[in-house]
């Protein structure tokens, strides 16, 4: 373990997909959460209702975090599942939902847009760093699907965007397999940008991930709640089996065990 991992305190963002995961995200203690819906899709910009539902309970939650503060709530606003590169259609009701998120009460969005060549879309998220309204702004995976990440990470420095943090798995399909890459990152970083690592972080691989000197891991704990439907409702339910995913508080309460042993 790094200098740097050993002494930094510990920092970790639940994925949330309900308000109950907000309750569990204070009780666990995390800094914050990230909010969509559809994860399955890789997340989806949730409803308004959910926003106000979730920072009604998050603005209850000081009273059950171990520190006495509430947990911030992050909105993913991502339109549609599949990439990153949008229309200006596309990057329009980005804009709308980043606007009616911070309307909403959240306390900061997640982000992101690519070009065709596969580089960031740095006039796009500038766009929507500015619809924040002052929120923080952080750049969620998109930065795994450019061609370099750590020169992508060179190049959002260098633009000045002023960004909070980025999600980042190294480039690789679970953070875990990225840890090399991770640790680059947060070189170059400098500590002038929250470096903070996601993707298939469990119980088992948090520490080495935490180990690269990530400034916070990024995890969604979550499990499958399967119901056969009576009729089809589309692909998800391909066979007569649907469901949906929670937040598993036990899997949760591993994680976070796990990472404060470290």
């Amino acid at each position: 373990m790094t200098p740097r991992a050993a002494a930094r305190p510990i920092a970790y963002e639940i994925v949330a997909q309900d308000v109950g995961a907000v309750r569990l995200a204070a009780e666990l203690g995390a800094a914050r959460v990230e909010l969509c819906q559809a994860l399955a899709l890789g997340g989806l910009t949730p409803s308004i209702g959910l926003i106000e539902g979730v920072v009604e309970a998050a603005a209850r939650s000081g009273q059950a975090a171990p520190a006495g503060r509430a947990v911030e709530v992050h909105v993913l606003v991502r339109p549609r599942s599949g990439g990153f590169m949008y229309d200006r259609d596309e990057q329009r009701v980005m804009e709308r939902d980043v606007r009616a998120a911070v309307r909403a009460g959240a306390d900061g969005v997640v982000v992101g847009s690519q070009l065709a060549s596969g580089q960031l879309d740095l006039g796009a998220i500038s766009r929507l760093r500015d619809a924040a309204e002052g929120r923080a702004v952080s750049l969620h995976r998109v930065i795994d699907v450019t061609p370099d990440p750590v020169a992508s990470l060179e190049t959002l420095l260098n633009s000045e965007l002023g960004l909070a943090r980025v999600l980042t798995s190294g480039g690789a399909s679970r953070a875990v397999d990225g840890l090399l890459t991770l640790g680059e990152m947060v070189r170059v970083a400098e500590g002038r940008i929250e470096v903070m690592a996601g993707s298939g972080v469990s119980a088992a691989n948090v520490a080495r991930v935490w180990a690269t000197g990530v400034d916070a891991v990024h995890f969604s704990a979550k499990r499958d709640v399967v119901e056969r439907p009576l009729v089809s409702m589309g692909a998800s339910d391909a066979g007569g089996v649907g469901g949906y995913e929670v937040t598993s508080a036990e899997v949760a309460r591993e994680i976070v065990a796990a990472l404060r042993s470290v």
